[in-house]
C-alpha cells in the first residue's frame, strides 16, 4: 500500500521514493499563512507551529484515504526570533538571503503520521545552519542560476544544489534541512510493518 503524502513538495516525495517507498501525493489545502499568523499571535513556538501545520495537513487528507498512512509535514525557519516563510519572488529571496547572511538560524521540520484521522506518530527535527557572508556578485549569480526553484524553500536556498555554497556550517540531520526527518520516519514505518525491518 502506498504512503500518502499530504504535500505537493517534490523534495519530500523524492526523499521518500529514493528510500524505496511507494508514494501517493495528495496535497492538503491549508491556508498556511493564516494558521502561522494565528498561532504566532497566541505565542506558539516555531516548533509548535511546524507540528500544528503538519498535523492539520495530515488530518485534512486522511479521510480521503481509509486505512492508509497519511504523512503531513511542515518546516519553519527561525532566525533569532524572526520567522521566515518561502519567498514569493526572486526579489523576496534576495532580501531574505541578505537578512540571513552571516547569521545562524534554525530549521524545524515536523512530520505527523495518521491513519483514519487518528495520529499514530509525530516527530520534529532541528538543524542549525550558519550562512556565510557573500558578495553582491555572488548573490546575483546564485539567484540567476538557481532561478525560481529557490521559491520552494523556506530559506530561499536549496542545500541539495547551489545553496550549499551559502553556508559555513551545518549542524543536524541533512534530511531535516530538506524538510523531512526521514530516518525517524523510516523507523516508525518499520515498526508499523509498512516497510521491511
Amino acid at each position: 500500500m502506498p504512503i500518502v503524502l499530504a504535500s505537493a513538495s517534490k523534495v519530500r516525495r523524492a526523499l521518500l521514493e529514493a528510500a524505496g517507498l511507494e508514494v501517493l501525493a495528495d496535497p492538503a489545502a491549508v491556508d498556511e499563512v493564516a494558521v502561522k499568523e494565528s498561532l504566532a499571535a497566541e505565542g506558539a513556538s516555531p516548533a509548535d507551529i511546524a507540528h500544528a501545520l503538519a498535523e492539520l495537513k495530515a488530518l485534512q487528507v486522511s479521510p480521503r484515504h481509509p486505512g492508509k498512512i497519511v504523512l503531513g509535514a511542515d518546516q519553519i525557519l527561525d532566525c533569532q526570533g524572526r520567522r521566515f516563510d518561502k519567498p514569493e519572488s526572486l526579489d523576496g529571496a534576495r532580501a531574505q538571503l541578505r537578512a540571513l547572511e552571516g547569521r545562524r538560524h534554525r530549521l524545524i521540520s515536523a512530520v505527523v503520521a495518521m491513519r483514519d484521522g487518528h495520529r499514530l506518530w509525530h516527530h520534529s527535527g532541528v538543524a542549525e545552519l550558519t550562512m556565510r557572508r557573500f558578495s553582491e556578485a555572488f548573490l546575483d549569480s546564485y539567484l540567476a542560476a538557481a532561478g525560481s526553484s529557490v521559491l520552494s524553500s523556506v530559506g530561499g536556498y536549496q542545500l541539495e544544489g547551489l545553496g550549499a555554497q551559502l553556508f559555513t556550517r551545518i549542524e543536524g540531520d541533512y534530511f531535516t534541512v530538506l524538510g523531512l526527518p526521514l530516518l525517524p520516519l523510516l523507523d516508525f514505518l518499520r515498526l508499523q510493518g509498512e516497510i521491511l525491518a
